[in-house]
């Protein structure tokens, strides 16, 4: 009983550090800078630095502002086994049918995503180039989020089926041990017609994944060695028991790439939406909002990094 209770409270701390994993946040909003066209990468190229640095910042806002977590995750099974029939796109006529009070405690990721988007869109048109960079690391957060099946669950860590942990495996450790193998490229960013309604897409598809992510754990759990399924690792310099190598890849082997295909699905998403919020914005000129230009060597490292990417490989960064 210890040993179960050591094994859960050490995965519950990563839980509540994570949301798609630090590390895959960085990496998708990252990557999300290659997908850009000519006209924005060098302006998001200048910056990639804060871009990939503050692509966790919505998860840090957590610990100061009450009102955050709602905005990572939609409860969608609450409103039934058919919600996106039920629940209104538009937020003042979900206001009306379910209130206020109600969608913020189930959720609001697809309302996230559009606030946000308009927060770019405005400081596309002011030329603001900390609002743009600001705003572009928030969207980013929240589209990547919005990609992960579990936040779109009420059994968002497999609690209420005996499998909690699931929430950090699914997002945090597997990303981290595998992520690096992935190919993300998914072609170049394009035009999102209606910014809302593309959120709901994203949320539906990333519902229609959630039995699977829950079942396919369980189907393991029944063959997979009990003995074999934690181990000791490091997390920065604390040792604590964390779901094992082993395990990780077996479950990943059962999910058949779906991590990978969610990873890549949310990078093109991200740089889609930022294009789109540029479009709309009139295509402001952003290399005049460059502050600071890369040194040569800094723009060949980087320069290396998109080309391994497109080759549908990543490559390590510093972060």
């Amino acid at each position: 009983m210890k040993q179960s209770a050591r094994i859960i409270s050490g995965l519950l701390l990563i839980l509540l550090c994570s949301s798609w994993g630090f590390f895959a946040h960085y990496r998708i909003n990252r990557l999300a800078v290659f997908t850009l066209p000519k006209a924005m990468a060098g302006f998001y190229k200048a910056n990639i630095g804060f871009i990939t640095e503050h692509a966790i910042s919505a998860d840090k806002r957590r610990y100061v502002d009450s009102l955050e977590a709602p905005r990572h995750y939609l409860n969608a099974d609450h409103y039934g086994k058919n919600p996106f029939r039920l629940i209104p796109e538009r937020w003042n006529d979900a206001v009306v049918k379910y209130s206020e009070d109600t969608l913020n405690k189930y959720g609001t990721v697809p309302w996230s995503i559009q606030y946000n988007y308009y927060k770019l869109v405005n400081a596309f048109k002011a030329h603001d180039t900390t609002g743009i960079l600001t705003a572009s690391a928030n969207l980013g957060h929240y589209v990547a989020d919005a990609h992960v099946p579990l936040h779109l669950t009420q059994n968002y860590d497999g609690q209420l089926t005996h499998q909690t942990g699931l929430h950090a495996l699914w997002e945090s450790r597997i990303p981290e041990l595998f992520a690096a193998n992935y190919n993300c490229y998914a072609g170049k960013a394009r035009y999102i017609e209606n910014p809302l309604k593309e959120a709901f897409r994203i949320c539906r598809t990333s519902f229609n994944e959630v039995d699977s992510v829950l079942r396919l754990q369980r189907v393991l759990n029944k063959t997979f060695p009990a003995g074999k399924k934690y181990e000791t690792v490091m997390h920065g310099k604390k040792a604590v028991q964390d779901y094992s190598v082993d395990y990780c890849r077996a479950y990943q082997a059962v999910m058949r790439g779906m991590e990978q295909r969610r990873m890549r699905s949310a990078i093109l998403s991200v740089g889609s939406f930022w294009y789109s919020a540029w479009v709309d914005a009139g295509q402001p000129d952003l290399n005049k909002l460059i502050e600071q230009h890369l040194s040569a060597d800094e723009m060949r490292k980087i320069q290396k990094e998109e080309t391994i990417f497109k080759s549908g490989k990543i490559t390590p960064f510093d972060n």
